[in-house]
């Protein structure tokens, strides 16, 4: 029996692990569940699932969870605040943790995961762009093991050998062979469906509704994931994840438009082989896949039958329609910083979008403007990181409201 914590998981990727659990409730003991707001659905996953702890990061949320709980017999332990979450994170009793925090708030916890050697379960894809060299660094000095939950990563992880991966993800399994094998892989390619906007006309972007950008035409995602798959900003941060998680170069990792969102990535080899992760497109498989690794385990997935999908698509990508997926390739020529700020630029573009402050084309506006005032210097603490993210989520917010300004004078 192995025990987990769940951060954050009443978010779309915490309901669909929760799914996978709940068929292998004799493998696996919930010790945690995490949330930051959505305290009626915690609640009720509290009541289903009976975790040690309950952790509500929000302070004024924590208030609502101990009135609804108030006269209901529930024997979970509520505890507040982000030193909770890194807490249950930690704590000795955890073999396993799903990281699927949204944003930069994961980074903490996550890297107190990686500190106490867990198996973790990354799907906050943010905690290796803001903070990549030094999660790699505390990696390296744990027990932990680091695997990928995005469907894209985790779709290379699967096509990968075990020893490519030793001494990187696995420190405790480093392998002589590991360079020898990087050196035989010729690129890998992460696939992207285009999101809401793809077929629509270029001059109807800059009209895109909140509506329509999260009306993801094959995943059932959250919303900031789901514009950013929209904007192609979601592939932008998967390469620079990419490029922590398989330490190739950024010349050996491209993106492809593909719609069916059934081939997730492909690892191309120098024999002219090219190994392809094939599946339905719903997250139950790429978490089941990390949490049972290196074994497998059952999902209620529909089983993929080749011989009643439609034709299978691929292109290349139309820069004018995804520009925002150029600035992850400047963020890594750049370094430093660079990631970092493209992140906390996103997401205060994003909420901004979300709460039509800004246009959808504004957000590779704001993202680019960020991206050229990168602070100097190389992040040597989590202090570091969290003061130039902070920093820039205070210079993008200033320019959403200089372009207000401008909009209503003009």
């Amino acid at each position: 029996m192995q025990t987990i914590t769940l951060l954050g998981s009443t978010g779309s990727i915490g309901i669909s692990t929760l799914s996978v659990l709940a068929d292998h409730h004799d493998q696996y003991k919930i010790f945690a569940l995490t949330c930051h707001h959505r305290i009626e659905k915690l609640v009720q996953q509290c009541l289903a699932y009976k975790p040690r702890y309950a952790v509500v990061s929000d302070h004024a949320a924590a208030e609502s969870f101990k009135q609804l709980t108030r006269s209901i017999q529930l024997d979970t332990e509520l505890l507040v605040g982000p030193e909770a979450l890194s807490f249950v994170a930690s704590n000795e009793a955890v073999d396993i943790v799903m990281a699927a925090i949204v944003g930069a708030a994961g980074l903490d916890s996550t890297l107190a995961a990686i500190r106490a050697g867990k198996k973790i379960l990354l799907a906050n894809k943010e905690t290796l762009v803001m903070a990549g060299d030094l999660v790699l660094t505390q990696l390296a000095h744990s027990s932990a093991q680091l695997l990928p939950v995005d469907s894209e990563h985790n779709g290379i992880f699967q096509c990968l050998p075990e020893h490519f991966l030793a001494g990187r993800l696995f420190p405790k399994k480093n392998n002589e062979a590991n360079n020898h094998t990087k050196t035989s892989v010729h690129k890998i390619v992460l696939t992207a469906s285009g999101g809401a906007t793809r077929d629509l006309p270029l001059e109807q972007l800059a009209e895109v509704s909140a509506e329509l950008a999260c009306t993801h035409p094959n995943w059932s995602m959250g919303k900031k994931i789901t514009v950013d798959s929209a904007t192609m900003m979601n592939k932008a941060l998967e390469i620079i994840e990419a490029y922590y998680l398989f330490g190739l170069p950024a010349e050996k990792l491209e993106v492809i438009l593909h719609p069916q969102s059934i081939v997730h990535s492909m690892v191309y080899y120098t024999d002219g082989s090219a190994l392809a992760q094939l599946g339905t497109p719903d997250m139950r498989t790429p978490i089941a896949s990390a949490l049972a690794w290196p074994d497998r385990i059952s999902t209620q997935v529909t089983t993929l039958d080749l011989t009643h999908l439609p034709a299978l698509s691929f292109s290349e990508l139309d820069q004018k329609r995804y520009a925002c997926l150029s600035l992850g390739y400047e963020a890594l020529r750049i370094g430093g910083f660079a990631a970092t700020v493209l992140n906390a630029a996103n997401e205060v573009a994003v909420a901004a979008f979300l709460k039509q402050q800004i246009g959808f084309t504004d957000i590779y506006h704001l993202n680019e403007a960020m991206l050229k005032k990168i602070p100097s210097g190389q992040a040597h603490s989590i202090g570091d990181i969290k003061a130039v993210d902070q920093n820039t989520r205070e210079r993008a917010q200033f320019w959403i409201e200089r372009e207000r300004l401008k909009k209503r004078i003009f």
